[in-house]
């Protein structure tokens, strides 16, 4: 496990890096940390791959700020580009779900010389604001304030979401106080303008299972929108069920990847000064 520091606000991310080639930066989703990629088989799937996996900020091993405001998404993306600097790394292929993708979606439009392709799972590039409590539940958000993860868990569970026992283990680890700020900080994001979307010209997989409506019509639109994007649909599967199984995603992701990896920088160390 390796640490580096986002120069913005001091906010320190953890994140690990390992193997050899291009680099590939993995994202995960709200209330998870990094160690769900490797646990769902995505890591060895990525052999050939420098494999980057972060702990989003209020995630993890990562720093917890109090504030919603510190989960501006200027901030996410800042701490993603703070990992690649301290890996010497100039772009890098860009695999987030959920919140990975929105962070991005933003990292592509933000700093565009830094990525090289992006692959949105169960992703948007859309305004959030009462979307979280469709994930979870009605009051999800004083639940975590009033009660913990454990009340988050349990109102997960009452309102007939099933949780697996290693989704359950990651909830259960986070911090309650620095999650509540983080959905509020990131339910205030503005998003990405259709305007925006349509200069994104990089690379881009956008998939979605079929039942979950709003992200399945936001990535359709977004591979109409975008000049390279290609969109597919992932059969049956919810939002919390985007990633697992893991084979039919990497079936099409790891081409994908190889296929794009010789864009030119691509995972290359970044120039100094």
């Amino acid at each position: 496990m390796s640490t580096t520091a986002n120069p913005a606000d001091g906010t320190e991310i953890s994140y690990d890096a390992v193997g050899e080639g291009p680099a590939v930066v993995l994202l995960h989703g709200s209330a998870l940390s990094k160690a769900i990629w490797r646990g769902l088989g995505y890591v060895k799937a990525l052999e050939g791959f420098r494999v980057v996996r972060i702990d989003l900020r209020g995630h993890g091993r990562s720093g917890t700020p109090a504030a919603p405001e510190a989960y501006r998404m200027a901030l996410h993306t800042g701490d993603v580009l703070a990992v690649l600097d301290a890996e010497r790394i100039g772009r890098a292929h860009l695999v987030g779900y959920s919140l990975g993708a929105r962070v991005a979606f933003s990292l592509a439009a933000g700093a565009p010389a830094r990525a090289a392709s992006l692959t949105a799972l169960g992703g948007t590039y859309r305004p959030q604001r009462g979307e979280v409590a469709k994930v979870f539940f009605p009051g999800y958000l004083g639940a975590l304030r009033s009660g913990g993860m454990h009340a988050f868990v349990e109102g997960l569970e009452a309102s007939g979401k099933a949780v697996d026992p290693a989704t359950r283990q990651a909830f259960l680890a986070n911090d309650a106080g620095a999650l509540a700020a983080c959905f509020t900080g990131t339910e205030e994001d503005p998003g990405l303008p259709e305007a925006v979307l349509a200069q994104l010209a990089l690379p881009a997989l956008l998939m979605a299972g079929t039942r979950d409506p709003q992200r399945l019509e936001d990535s359709r639109r977004a591979a109409e929108i975008m000049p390279d994007a290609r969109f597919v649909e992932l059969p049956g599967r919810t939002h919390a069920g985007t990633l697992a199984p893991a084979g039919p995603i990497l079936e099409v992701l790891v081409p994908f990847l190889r296929g794009v990896s010789d864009s030119p920088g691509a995972g290359r160390p970044a120039a100094a000064g």
